[in-house]
């Protein structure tokens, strides 16, 4: 069974919309990417328009903002200390938005979404 990101079938009194359409392969979902701390790994999609996607399945450095010197320098991810989306991702060192992460310049935290994006942005905590 496919993901959807389709509208319900059904409106929110429970009674069914008409069918307008078929199926789009636009509206089609996918599993989380799940970025983990490692070597460097990309995978490229199609979207919408024939456009290209690159989501991080594995990274293992960061771009780093330092709001102090208003630099940004790309260091070594080291680990991943806690994150809000999920309390079990930092067993599993997977990195999302929000989540703050140990490097060697010290604590940062990742300002952008690396399943949706190809590279990890973070700013220094």
């Amino acid at each position: 069974m496919t993901i959807s990101q389709r509208r319900s079938k059904r409106t929110s009194t429970s009674s069914r919309y008409k069918k307008n359409r078929s199926k789009r392969l636009s509206e089609q979902g996918r599993v989380p990417s799940l970025t983990k701390v490692d070597e460097r790994k990309l995978k490229v999609i199609r979207t919408v328009g024939g456009n290209h996607k690159q989501i991080v399945l594995n990274e293992n450095t960061v771009n780093l903002l330092d709001k102090k010197t208003k630099k940004y320098s790309k260091v070594k991810i080291i680990s991943v200390l806690e994150t809000p989306a999920n309390r079990h991702f930092v067993r599993r060192s997977i990195m999302t938005r929000g989540c703050i992460i140990q490097t060697e310049k010290g604590k940062a935290k990742i300002t952008n979404r690396p399943g949706q994006e190809g590279t990890i942005n973070a700013v220094l905590v």
